[in-house]
C-alpha cells in the first residue's frame, strides 16, 4: 500500500512508517501539521492515510478537520484516524462522511495485527472502528439500545467494528444464519432497511448511533465545537 502518515510526535510517525515499510508498505511521506498533510494528500493520492486527531498549532481538531478536507478535494480517500481518547464526535463525524474510515486509539496501534487490518479494511473502503469507541457510542445512544437483546448487541458491537457475517460468527461460536438473524432484528427494531451487504449495512448502523436523533430524521449530525486547550492526540 501506499500510505501518507500526518502526526507531529516525531518518534511515533518515524515508528509507523518503519513498521509499515518493513511490512513491504511505501510510505509516501509524513506531515507533521493539518496544511502540509492536505497538500501531501493532493500530491501523493495514497491508498490510505493514518491521521492523528490533534495536530498543531492548537492541538484540538486540525487532524480530522484536515481528513475531512482531503476527502472533499480526494472524494473517496480513505483515511484512518489515531487518537490517543475516546472523543464521541470525531467518530460520529468521521462516520457521517462515508466509507473507507476509521477511528482508533493509539495504543492499538502496538497491537500490530490489529492496527494492520484495521489499516487494510479502511483502505480497500471498509469501516474500522475502536471496539471502545464502539462501546461509547452504543452507551451514549441511549433509549433505542434498550429494545435489543444482549445478543443482538453483541452482533451490533461487531458490525460496527466492520465485521462481517462469517467473521461474527466465528467469533460469537453460533452460525452464519443465526448472525444473519440477528442482523435483521437489529435493523427492524432501528426502523432502517433491511439492507445485509457488507460495509453499507455497517456505516448505516454507526450513521444511526452517532446521529443526535433517529437516523430517519432529516437533520444532520451535529457539528461538534472547536476546543481551545492544547492537549495530546
Amino acid at each position: 500500500m501506499r500510505i501518507l502518515i500526518a502526526e507531529d510526535n516525531a518518534l511515533l510517525a518515524q515508528g509507523l512508517s518503519a513498521m509499515l515499510e518493513a511490512l513491504g508498505n511505501e510510505v509516501l511521506a509524513t506531515a507533521e501539521d493539518a496544511g502540509s498533510f492536505v497538500t501531501a494528500a493532493l500530491t501523493h493520492r495514497p491508498d490510505v492515510a493514518v491521521v492523528d486527531v490533534r495536530l498543531p498549532p492548537t492541538f484540538t481538531d486540525e487532524g480530522i478537520r484536515a481528513a475531512l478536507h482531503a476527502r472533499e478535494l480526494l472524494p473517496g480517500l480513505p483515511v484512518l484516524v489515531l487518537s490517543q481518547y475516546v472523543e464521541d464526535t470525531y467518530a460520529r463525524e468521521l462516520i457521517a462522511d462515508g466509507t473507507g474510515v476509521g477511528y482508533l486509539l493509539k495504543d492499538r496501534v502496538a497491537r500490530v495485527d490489529d492496527f494492520l487490518d484495521a489499516l487494510h479494511r479502511v483502505a480497500a473502503g471498509g469501516t474500522a472502528l475502536d471496539p471502545e469507541v464502539v462501546r461509547q457510542l452504543l452507551v451514549t445512544r441511549g433509549d433505542p439500545l434498550a429494545r435489543l437483546t444482549g445478543r443482538e448487541r453483541e452482533v451490533l458491537a461487531m458490525m460496527a467494528q466492520g465485521y462481517g457475517n462469517s467473521e461474527i460468527a466465528a467469533r460469537l461460536v453460533v452460525t452464519e444464519r443465526a448472525v444473519h438473524k440477528h442482523v435483521g432484528n437489529v435493523f427492524l427494531k432501528f426502523g432502517l432497511p433491511p439492507e445485509d451487504s457488507g460495509d453499507r449495512r455497517v456505516l448505516a448502523v454507526l450513521t444511526y448511533l452517532g446521529a443526535p436523533q433517529r437516523a430517519a430524521s432529516a437533520s444532520p449530525p451535529a457539528r461538534f465545537p472547536r476546543r481551545g486547550s492544547r492537549g495530546a492526540g
